[in-house]
């Protein structure tokens, strides 16, 4: 029974088919917990979700904000963009299905693996959250999302603002930021005030910048938490932080870990994948 983690598949299913191939990964037995932005940018993102559907409680996902988008797009909420390839679920017959299944997908997950609790998002913690908090306040969200006014969420989610958390934060403010930080967030100032223009490498933080997770006294350091959604920062594997987008619709590798028999225990299996699209373009 083994426990892995993958990162972002962004619609290249044949990549995913690989990896799955690559692991050894049996349906009946082991457990993968995909870490948000399952679709978009590349060529076969109903082949993903049709997949994940096929197997089960196997699969664990999380939603990243190219999930969020094609929620959005599909209730008319955001026009598609010029670099989307969602037409293959917004123009299937299965699209209802397939939509529904990705609207009951939550913003994090915990699971207790050997001992330790392993927190799950697709972006990053805000540092005035213990792991507690941000399960919780993904619970408020998913609520909305699994909810009869998912469309009006959907209108009220976009916006950079506000930037800095407030526990008396209510309504759609409060809403957004927690979108923000569990789907957007790659860097924000010491003080946990989010940026949403960076996206270069940890190593390049602009000033007066740190990555989110190197954030001074950020509540969730003792917990490992395993996240995406930062191609630009590729694999990276420390005590407490494990990031697993590896850019694969970009032409570098879709990747996952496999925990051994404590969370420390990780090995790092990857499949080399095709450019689906190119940065910048």
């Amino acid at each position: 029974m083994a426990l892995y983690c993958a990162g972002d598949i962004q619609g290249c299913g044949d990549a995913f088919e690989r990896l799955l191939s690559v692991i050894g990964f049996s349906p009946s037995r082991d457990t993968i917990y995909l870490l948000g932005d399952l679709v978009n940018r590349g060529p076969a993102s109903a082949a993903v979700l049709r997949r994940c559907m096929q197997m089960g409680d196997s699969v664990r996902a999380l939603l990243g904000n190219h999930d969020l988008h094609l929620l959005a797009t599909a209730h008319g909420v955001r026009p598609p963009s010029r670099r989307d390839t969602l037409d293959g679920i917004l123009q299937a017959s299965d699209r209802g299905a397939m939509l529904d299944w990705l609207r009951q997908q939550p913003l994090a997950r915990q699971v207790e693996h050997g001992g330790e609790p392993l927190l799950l998002v697709h972006a990053g913690v805000l540092p005035q959250w213990s792991a507690d908090d941000v399960l919780a306040l993904a619970r408020e969200v998913q609520a909305q999302l699994s909810g009869p006014g998912l469309a009006e969420f959907l209108r009220r989610m976009y916006g950079n603002h506000p930037d800095l958390w407030d526990a008396g934060l209510q309504g759609a403010d409060r809403l957004r930021i927690i979108v923000n930080a569990l789907t957007r967030l790659r860097f924000c100032t010491p003080e946990g005030r989010m940026d949403f223009d960076s996206t270069e490498s940890a190593a390049q933080a602009p000033e007066g910048l740190v990555p989110w997770f190197d954030a001074p006294g950020r509540r969730t350091r003792g917990t490992l938490i395993a996240f995406g959604h930062w191609s630009t920062l590729g694999w990276i594997s420390r005590p407490d932080i494990l990031g697993l987008d590896t850019g694969c619709v970009w032409g570098g590798a879709l990747s996952a870990v496999r925990f051994g028999a404590t969370l420390a225990e990780r090995e790092h299996c990857k499949v080399q994948c095709p450019q689906a699209q190119r940065p910048g373009e």
